[in-house]
């Protein structure tokens, strides 16, 4: 067998005192001893609760209301329909000058048309002074329709795929030579077809929203992972201006894309308060997210492979068909990796859509790459059985030393030391070549590896940093915890810039109330914030020594900012220097406060178009990316088909990591939702009416802990230098390749290929 690539050590740079340690979060006793709050647990006094009323036709015209019944009983206050529901405007266009429209779900103006575009659709919304009250009079309105001919079979609809466009963000088509004429003299191909399904997100908290209106002036408390574009697109939507409207986000029950939208619930709980003239509270029950935020769309995918006798590759083509619906939806970047990944002599990738009668879909979890690395991934695999190839070490022979579509630089690319570090840490020297080989007892056992990619992403961020002179420390901006440890990380990162004690900073957060900062998603959010916040400390160090240096006193006059060191609460140069709360107390301030970026008006606008600019120059000039190397061992039943993960490791290069607790965990939750993927998750929905079958966790299956191994999280922690402290983002890319791991493993295992997911035991039978 050959061996896997020695193992070298990466160069790092010193962590500071508190980045790169295992700080646990700042909000953690908050939420295990309950005092944090969520969207659905503000009180405020005589609220009253809305439930939904949903289509269960996928196309179509209301051609009758019938609300008697659910306004007679108790406790009702209003059964809101399109017969009496106050205009509301029309969704905005997409535009990059407006961010916010990329949060837009859908274009249907909800309840302000007879129209029905999807079966789930909500079609009138009933307000009552309880929760129970409210969901029974929901089921009290009665609705007639006028069915009309629907488009909801996804694969009935290939053959009408049409071709993607490109955006900014996914890339409809791309070549490189000749790719299937190469392939077609090739030494060694393979040629294979893959399908996903269609899955969705179940975060822990279901959707909610609070709302209350005083006048023109909106308070929303919403679990949302971007409280800017919900508040703009609220003030488009109501046609009341921005800043009348406070979108308050501290705490997210996970959102995984899914909370990344402006979906029906959010502004028809903003109606039924304005309606009512009372707060309203709406929670969605399990069923209904399903019926109203979009999931990961199902997918069906072509890779194929072409070698030389060595191994190298010749032809990489990879193509996929995703949906949309009607009335919104993104395509995936399903091909994205197949770009970046191999060094393929000629490349092709297209991706396709269809456009249905249904929910939009919308991001999940490292949309297009988690799918798209799998049909890749075990394509590889399959290739390197074929030349008789360790899997790694076909790899490593077409590593690329440049981006391979296009030549460009890689910005940080360690994907070599990531699988050496992983192949050392799971023995993967152990592992026999041939399908089958390895046993234990009734369990086959088998090894499974694939590369895991997402690429690196950065935005806009506002930030303001004060500092007191009780020596405490406050930034404010708004970002957005989910549990991914935000706060604590961007505490760590401003304690070391600053060079004062990780106790004595106090981070704000989730509050339109605050400067605006990015949304949550795309592994983005750390490092757009900390390049606002590390030039925000710059900023304030320079305040605190043009401060001291008004003072003849002052141990700093005649030094440069260069010249000193930001440590133990102020700033020094050898053993000379002096505290910020001296420096603040001499000249007789209560505070010192910088601001980085601009929230309004034309300057705003300014601050997005050159940080578009810059964004898109620095594309062109290098391709970022996390990367890793994912490590499987599974046991099948050699009776029943039964697959259970033993054994994983997980091997990163994901740049400097600034909490190492915090960025395990994240690692670790994207291996758990890929094994999710892999084995249990499927989206059911009835190729004749366009209905989802499985709307509950009774019945979509997801990991639990029994279905977890042991997970070995290494990261190489080496920064990237292109990016704001060397992140490259973590919350993505450790979904990537694990359902290709899984996949290779089994056939390891068994000797059987599975191509259509999830793996379940009747397809291994």
């Amino acid at each position: 067998m050959t061996q896997a690539p020695v193992r070298t050590e990466p160069k790092t740079t010193p962590a500071g005192p508190y980045v790169g340690r295992p700080m646990d979060r700042v909000d953690g006793v908050a939420k295990t001893t309950g005092e944090a709050k969520f969207s659905a647990e503000y009180p405020y006094p005589d609220i009253a609760h809305a439930a939904l009323v949903h289509a269960p036709i996928a196309r179509g015209r209301i051609t009758g209301v019938d609300s008697a019944a659910a306004l007679a009983a108790r406790g009702v206050l209003a059964v809101i329909t399109h017969e009496n529901a106050p205009e509301m405007k029309p969704s905005p266009s997409a535009s990059m000058l407006n961010m916010e429209t990329m949060a837009v779900s859908g274009s249907v103006t909800f309840l302000n048309t007879d129209e029905v575009h999807w079966n789930g659709q909500p079609v009138a919304i009933v307000v009552a002074d309880t929760l129970e009250g409210a969901q029974h009079a929901a089921s009290l309105v009665k609705l007639s329709y006028d069915e009309l001919p629907s488009t909801v079979d996804f694969r009935a609809e290939l053959p009408n795929a049409f071709p993607q466009k490109s955006s900014m963000i996914s890339v409809g088509s791309a070549k490189k030579g000749d790719a299937e004429a190469a392939l077609a003299v090739a030494a060694v191909s393979v040629d294979l077809d893959y399908t996903t399904p269609m899955h969705n997100h179940n975060a822990i908290e279901p959707h909610a929203t609070t709302a209350f209106w005083d006048g023109d002036k909106l308070t929303i408390h919403e679990g949302t992972q971007n409280v800017d574009w919900t508040r703009k697109l609220l003030a488009s939507k109501f046609d009341v201006p921005v800043e009348g409207i406070r979108v308050i986000a501290p705490f997210v029950g996970g959102g995984f894309g899914g909370k990344s939208m402006l979906w029906a619930g959010t502004i028809l709980t903003a109606l039924a308060a304005r309606v009512s003239g009372r707060p309203v509270r709406m929670m969605l029950t399990r069923e209904g997210v399903y019926r109203t935020v979009g999931g990961r769309t199902p997918s069906t995918q072509r890779v194929a492979l072409g070698a030389d006798a060595d191994g190298k590759m010749t032809a990489l083509i990879h193509t996929c068909v995703t949906q949309v619906g009607n009335v919104g939806g993104s395509p995936e970047q399903v091909t994205s990796q197949s770009r970046h990944l191999y060094d393929a002599a000629t490349i092709l990738t297209e991706q396709k859509q269809v456009s249905l009668d249904v929910l939009a879909n919308t991001a999940m979890r490292a949309p297009g790459e988690s799918i798209g690395t799998y049909a890749l991934e075990a394509s590889v695999d399959e290739l390197a059985y074929k030349l008789g190839v360790d899997p790694i070490d076909l790899r490593m022979r077409n590593e690329p030393a440049k981006n391979p579509m296009d030549g460009k630089k890689f910005s940080h690319r360690m994907l070599r030391e990531a699988y050496a570090l992983g192949a050392e840490k799971f023995d993967w020297a152990r592992r026999t070549p041939e399908p089958g080989s390895m046993r234990d007892g009734k369990w086959l056992v088998g090894m499974g590896v694939a590369t895991a990619f997402h690429p690196s992403w950065q935005l806009n961020a506002n930030v303001t940093v004060r500092l007191s002179v009780d020596g405490g420390v406050l930034v404010r901006c708004g970002f957005h915890e989910m549990g991914m440890g935000g706060a604590t990380a961007q505490g760590q990162i401003a304690a070391d810039a600053l060079g004062v004690p990780f106790e004595s900073v106090r981070v704000e957060y989730g509050d339109t109330d605050l400067p605006i900062g990015p949304g949550a998603g795309g592994s983005m959010q750390t490092a757009s914030v900390a390049n606002s916040l590390i030039a925000a400390c710059e900023k304030l160090k320079k305040s605190m020594l043009t401060l001291a240096k008004k003072s003849s006193g002052s141990p700093l006059k005649g030094l440069k900012l260069a010249e000193l060191k930001a440590r133990d609460g102020g700033l020094y140069q050898s053993g000379a220097g002096e505290t910020y709360v001296s420096i603040l107390s001499r000249a007789g301030r209560p505070s010192v406060e910088v601001a980085i970026g601009s929230d309004t008006g034309l300057g705003a606008v300014t601050g997005q178009v050159k940080f578009m600019s810059k964004f898109m120059l620095d594309n062109r000039r290098w391709m970022k990316a996390a990367s890793g190397a994912q490590f499987c061992e599974v046991r099948v039943d050699s009776d029943t088909g039964e697959v259970r993960i033993s054994r994983w490791v997980g091997s990163f290069d994901v740049g400097r990591v600034i909490n190492a607790k915090t960025a395990s965990s994240q690692l670790r939750g994207g291996i758990v939702m890929g094994i999710g993927m892999a084995l249990q998750e499927e989206t059911l929905v009835d190729p004749r009416t366009g209905r989802i079958m499985n709307p509950s966790l009774a019945e979509y299956h997801v990991p639990v802990h029994a279905d977890i191994p042991p997970i070995d999280i290494h990261y190489l922690d080496d920064p990237d230098p292109t990016m704001p402290a060397g992140i490259l983002g973590v919350g993505e890319v450790g979904i990537t390749g694990v359902a290709a791991a899984i996949a290779n493993a089994v056939h390891h295992a068994t000797g059987k290929r599975i191509r259509d997911l999830p793996i379940t035991l009747d397809k291994l039978l």
